[in-house]
């Protein structure tokens, strides 16, 4: 049998994962391939771990299997495989969570113009002191009530934040429809997205607009889901307070974006999900999977690719 590795994984990754593997699997990594051997590799693999390209997918193969390293899945919405497909689970959940948190944090307390002082050696100090705020008791609603939205709940309870949910279909949820959405944004202090792709488009200029005068949009799901042009428009006119941003509509973000300048603007460049056991994590949820896979027990975190999410 034969795993095709599609993360690129460090050396010390690749010997983990070669030493705890079963001797009948063979594996093969595309980083060690030729670009011209990959897909033909690929197509003879039992077994997936990793996105590999959409495209492969399509074609006939022999998997049984496909272990994603990622939580979203949405650009595989398309492909219909027969096959059990299983993520990441709430694996990402706590860093993206803290990430998108902590740059809030930071842009109420100044952190980032603080930090960028500290490179020039430029002490200002009190003069600060009257443009900082608080993250505690901020009103703040939640798109998106999966796995990222849950544990950036639980950080904002020890703020003592008033929190609402946005989702179309978890019952618990305190907002199901845009129109409620659009109600309650006039009286919210923070926006946190965290939808996934399948929801592109979905917070419109007229729901920015709809925004708090002076609120803050934080986004750690997907940046097609936002109408990036009337962000930076409403940024750009005071409407809006600030934005935390871990995702933008194309990645790398263009130098020429406005949002590179803008000082009411934090960048995290989708690093939100890192961790420094990122790679040893993916291995062992791989490693356990397979297991569970061979002695014909339920897998974790099993996903159907057509919901996008």
């Amino acid at each position: 049998m034969l795993l095709y590795v599609n993360s690129r994984l460090e050396e010390g990754s690749k010997k983990r994962l070669r030493d705890q593997v079963p001797a009948d699997i063979q594996i093969a990594f595309r980083q060690d391939l030729a670009e011209g051997e990959q897909a033909e590799v690929f197509a003879q693999a039992d077994f997936l771990m990793g996105n590999a390209p959409a495209d492969w997918l399509k074609s006939p193969n022999k998997l049984q299997w496909w272990q994603l390293d990622s939580a979203g899945f949405d650009a595989y919405k398309d492909i219909e495989l027969s096959i059990p497909v299983t993520n990441m689970g709430d694996f990402f959940a706590w860093p993206c969570a803290e990430t998108i948190v902590g740059g809030v944090l930071a842009f109420y307390r100044t952190l980032d113009e603080l930090a960028v002082l500290q490179t020039q050696s430029k002490w200002v100090g009190a003069a600060l002191r009257p443009s900082m705020f608080l993250l505690r008791k901020k009103s703040v609603i939640i798109l998106g009530s999966g796995a990222i939205g849950q544990v950036i709940k639980q950080i904002l309870t020890g703020f003592e934040c008033s929190i609402r949910f946005l989702a179309r279909t978890n019952p618990d949820a305190e907002l199901h429809t845009v129109e409620e959405l659009k109600e309650a944004l006039p009286d919210t202090d923070i926006v946190f997205n965290t939808l996934p792709g399948s929801a592109k488009g979905f917070f419109s200029a007229e729901l920015i607009k709809a925004m708090k005068p002076g609120s803050v949009f934080a986004n750690v799901g997907r940046g097609t889901t936002v109408d990036e042009a009337a962000l930076i428009e409403n940024l750009q006119s005071g409407h809006l307070g600030g934005a935390v941003l871990d995702v933008t509509e194309k990645e790398p973000l263009p130098a020429d974006s406005p949002l590179w300048t803008m000082p009411n603007v934090i960048l995290t460049q989708h690093t939100g999900g890192g961790i420094a056991t990122e790679e040893l994590g993916k291995i062992d949820l791989f490693l356990e999977n397979l297991r569970r896979f061979q002695e014909k027990e339920p897998l974790q975190n099993e996903v159907k690719l057509e919901r996008g999410y």
